[in-house]
């Protein structure tokens, strides 16, 4: 029963997973890597808009310093995940150590809802996996296809964009926090403002600092 209610879960970001996994694949075997890459990179890091971001900085030869600054920066808003996912029900070091690791955006959108609080450790567990198999299935799909798809397709890599978009949707009819949507958007249009195509970097510091700011005013 936990199965089912977890993979009807899962269903729901999934396909919006899938896609953008296949896109992934595309660009993996695209960028003269070969497929099988794309199965680890999906596998092992299971981080879509980090693995994106990665894939440039590998094909680049980047030092392991810029490639660890990158992963800390995107991936940096999963420590504001872990103040709402309920990774308090699921005991154990093993079962809580890959829960930890497949924190995603698919898994923190589904369990934003407050009733998610009192699921079982099952249930949580088989949703992360799911997504996770979703993820690897899809990329590995678009790895092996990648070469079927004429060489002048293009926006592929927006695929990322249009998943946060549509997670960004999902977590405001769950919550309908209507500061925090408006204050990411003040930020996102700031740092666009300021730094241009550079304003990923500021606009999650800004956003990160209305974070703290609220987290620690609600707990005063």
């Amino acid at each position: 029963m936990e199965v089912r209610r977890a993979l009807s879960d899962a269903l729901s970001v999934g396909f919006a997973a899938a896609a953008m996994g296949l896109a992934f694949g595309v660009l993996v075997t695209r960028s003269g890597l070969e497929w099988w890459w794309a199965t680890i990179f999906a596998s092992v890091i299971f981080a879509g808009s980090l693995e994106f971001l990665l894939l440039g900085l590998v094909t680049a030869l980047a030092p392991l310093g810029q490639i660890a600054a990158a992963a800390f920066l995107v991936n940096f808003r999963h420590v504001f995940y872990a103040l709402s996912f309920p990774l308090h029900r699921v005991p154990g070091v093993a079962a809580k150590a890959y829960s930890t690791f497949a924190l995603t955006d698919e898994a923190y959108a589904v369990t934003a809802r407050p009733e998610a609080q009192t699921w079982s450790r099952e249930r949580i567990l088989w949703l992360q996996a799911f997504v996770h198999l979703f993820w690897v299935g899809s990329v590995t799909i678009g790895a092996l296809g990648g070469t079927l798809i004429p060489p002048g397709v293009r926006g592929l890599d927006f695929a990322v964009t249009a998943l946060f978009v549509v997670l960004g949707i999902d977590a405001f009819r769950a919550r309908r926090d209507v500061p925090a949507a408006v204050v990411a958007v003040a930020c996102a249009l700031a740092g666009h403002v300021v730094f241009g195509e550079q304003m990923l970097v500021a606009a999650l510091a800004m956003f990160t600092v209305f974070l703290l700011a609220r987290y620690a005013s609600r707990r005063a």
